[in-house]
């Protein structure tokens, strides 16, 4: 079963136990002890998430706090909030919707329980196929054990070299998932384009043994801070270009706002950031699909596909409009 997409593929983010808001943002409301999270809930009217778990009474400890609501959701089992979250996704656009609880506990045994509870929750909210999402294999076999295929098929995300994830390839193909593979070496990170390219090609070839199909391959060459160093756009972007031109069927994406981390102005920079990838031959985006929206990018995409001759007589571009019409 293939993703029905236009010819850009979402992958959204956003439900990630790590992800945080600023702890001075103005959704945030104190009413008598009690600190909250307001955001617009299914009926229109305005919801609340309770954070006031950890959340510092000093102002300038405010300033520097960083509320990781998401986790916050999970532990509540605000099922309003989690909502919010997917709905949010889907309705601009995500076609996957990645899941990742690992910031919830320290305990393993706690996490794979945690990643079933949310599975079945999100399972529970919307058909669209979820992104199994971990740094332990033993949550993403969790995860897929409790995952209800009458309603979506699942991606694994991700393997790579490293001797552990490994396995992943196979349970994969026994379980028929979608699989993503990032650029990850098996001693550690990719130095550069080339050595990214490399990793990817090795985990190619170990796909193509295990049948892996290529259509449910997403290859992410990894996106590190360009503010860590400067060369890290290029690295990403060059190893998308070579990996397109060896491999012109198969999916590639990253995490793309990645790089703008610790950067002023990061909305900016993603755009960017993204649009030079889909020039570099990305069809697939891992982004906040409500901070970048995505149909801006579609667009582009189907495009630049046609000026640059990659849509034969501008097939792809003219259904899209088409479609519009209709």
């Amino acid at each position: 079963m293939s993703i029905d997409h236009d010819g850009l593929i979402i992958i959204g983010e956003n439900f990630n136990t790590s992800r945080k808001i600023k702890g001075t943002s103005p959704r945030v409301v104190r009413d008598n002890g009690k600190v909250s999270l307001n955001y617009p809930d299914k009926e229109g009217s305005q919801g609340a998430l309770d954070i006031t778990d950890g959340f510092p009474e000093d102002e300038e400890e405010q300033k520097k706090y960083q509320i990781p609501h998401i986790a916050h959701a999970v532990r509540n089992k605000d099922l309003d909030y989690i909502r919010f979250i997917i709905s949010s996704q889907e309705k601009v656009g995500a076609h996957f919707i990645d899941v990742c609880v690992d910031e919830i506990t320290h305990y393993p045994e706690e996490r794979l329980e945690w990643m079933q509870w949310t599975i079945k929750t999100i399972q529970s909210i919307t058909d669209a196929p979820l992104a199994i999402d971990s740094s332990d294999s033993n949550t993403i076999q969790a995860g897929l054990d409790v995952y209800d295929r009458n309603k979506s098929r699942p991606a694994i995300n991700s393997v790579n070299l490293e001797e552990p994830r490994l396995p992943l390839i196979k349970m994969a193909k026994d379980m028929d998932t979608y699989l993503f593979a990032n650029a990850g070496g098996a001693s550690g990170m990719p130095a550069d384009d080339k050595e990214r390219t490399e990793n990817l090609v090795k985990l190619m070839d170990m796909m193509d043994e295990a049948d892996i199909p290529m259509d449910d391959r997403y290859l992410d060459p990894l996106v590190f801070p360009i503010g860590a160093n400067p060369a890290f756009g290029n690295h990403y972007l060059d190893s998308v270009r070579a990996l397109r031109e060896k491999y012109p069927d198969v999916h590639i994406f990253g995490g793309h706002s990645n790089a703008s981390f610790g950067l002023p102005g990061r909305k900016v920079l993603n755009n960017a950031f993204i649009s030079l990838a889909v020039l570099a031959g990305c069809d697939s985006l891992m982004i906040d699909p409500v901070m970048n929206p995505t149909v801006g990018f579609l667009e582009f995409k189907l495009g630049a596909d046609v000026l640059t001759g990659r849509d034969d007589f501008s097939m792809a571009y003219i259904k899209y409009w088409r479609s519009k019409d209709t």
